[in-house]
């Protein structure tokens, strides 16, 4: 048993120096056969290490909340392939007062915490401090619960208080890029900083947060004030507001009713009509997330067969065309003594060696478009699967065996007398 076994492994590892050696000899026509098989592999875990990245920044930015977090805002708070409609933008924005009474009168309630925005699109914040400036900042106001609503983690300072808020003091809680950016060699804390030209005390430093590539703008380039404090310096301005609601455990269901309740009832809609505002859930946009990952995911599959299709036929083509330029060898090789499986054995080590090739190309071409993705656009994540890789790999071997079948088999059934009398 163990002569066969190593008999058998001699076999395989000549076929597949043999196959090696008939790529070398012929560069440039194995790369032009393999080049679907490359491509379809490219594709495939391209495609994957985006996915896989994203996958990751979305379950970060939604592990800033709790697993029941409700989001409450005049559209339906998620992922959203299209434009909202007429009758969504006619809506009047959520207030203040709405999410006071949500937490008021809603029992299932903890924490319900409200952010204030403008609601033109297109504004631009900017930030200043000794002669730096940093534009696009994300200036918002919202009351002291937003620190525990979203689970917000400091890493120098503190949160506003609600005397603060009800007083409207002048303070701010900067990100971790305009700390970076205002104070890389000194304390922030104290310091006064202007946002869009008010003077703000800095009293806190955000940690770092997850989910860069689902934000407008750089999560950490943020400046949040108190919500009375952001009415105050822009009384002038048409502001929406963003609700997000912090139910007890295991009463999520119960909260989404009593905040569907109070709404409709403060907004006066009528029991026959539709809610005029939105409400989601992390869960729900995490399942709205997968669903368009799930879509993608298809969509590639079917763009990398096309490639891998393509490569097989070539593939085909090649190893038929191979079979032709080598009828005297196989003749030989069958005169003295190779059987049909032999001979089979050796084109299939062949198509398999040329397609795994192409699957190797196309693994290394995936890892450099990750890292120039990662280098470029830091805010678009992208890791290649390990996953990914033995599955373009494997695959990629597969085509080989499949599509070299057939001139594997044509080879085999030569008739020795013939193959060498051909010329």
């Amino acid at each position: 048993m163990k002569f066969k076994a190593g008999f058998l492994r001699f076999k395989v590892s000549e076929n597949v120096r043999m196959a090696l050696k008939a790529l070398r000899e012929n560069k440039v026509r194995s790369l032009l056969t393999v080049i679907g098989v490359v491509m379809g592999v490219t594709t495939l875990l391209s495609v994957s290490a985006i996915m896989v990245g994203l996958e990751q920044d979305m379950r970060g930015l939604l592990d800033n909340f709790g697993a029941d977090t409700l989001f409450v805002y005049k559209f339906t708070p998620g992922i959203h392939l299209s434009r909202p409609t007429a009758e969504e933008r006619a809506r009047k924005p959520l207030n203040y007062d709405d999410a006071m009474a949500l937490r008021d009168l809603c029992p299932a309630v903890k924490w319900v915490s409200v952010e204030i925005f403008p609601q033109q699109r297109g504004v631009i914040h900017a930030a200043r401090y000794q002669g730096k400036e940093i534009s696009g900042v994300n200036h918002s106001g919202a009351v002291p619960s937003y620190e525990q609503v979203n689970n917000l983690s400091l890493a120098k300072g503190r949160f506003f208080s609600q005397a603060e808020d009800e007083h409207r003091a002048d303070v701010v809680v900067i990100g971790a890029d305009v700390a970076d950016t205002f104070f890389a060699n000194e304390d922030p804390l104290g310091k006064n900083i202007l946002v869009d030209s008010v003077p703000y005390e800095v009293i806190g430093v955000e940690e770092k947060r997850k989910g860069q590539f689902f934000k407008n703008q750089s999560a950490d380039r943020v400046a949040t004030v108190p919500y009375h404090s952001y009415e105050k310096h822009h009384p002038g301005n048409v502001n929406d507001n963003f609700i997000a609601v912090t139910p007890y455990p295991g009463m999520k269901a119960e909260a989404e009713d009593e905040i569907r309740e109070v709404l409709r009832r403060r907004r006066k809609v009528a029991y026959s009509k539709p809610d005029t505002f939105g409400i989601s859930s992390t869960d729900e946009i995490a399942t709205q997330f997968h669903q368009i990952m799930g879509m993608t995911a298809v969509v590639t599959f079917v763009l990398s067969s096309i490639g891998l299709m393509i490569g097989g036929v070539g593939v085909m083509n090649i190893m038929l065309m191979s079979v032709t330029e080598r009828t005297r060898e196989i003749g030989v090789r069958k005169a003295i003594g190779a059987r049909r499986r032999d001979i089979i054995g050796q084109f299939l080590a062949e198509a398999i060696t040329l397609t795994g090739a192409g699957g190797v190309i196309g693994v290394i071409i995936s890892f450099t478009i990750s890292l120039l993705v990662n280098l470029f656009l830091p805010s678009m994540p992208s890791s290649v699967p390990l996953w990914a890789v033995v599955t373009g790999v494997v695959v990629s071997m597969s085509v080989g065996l499949f599509f070299g079948m057939y001139p594997a088999v044509k080879a085999a059934r030569l008739d020795p007398v013939e193959a060498l009398r051909y010329e």
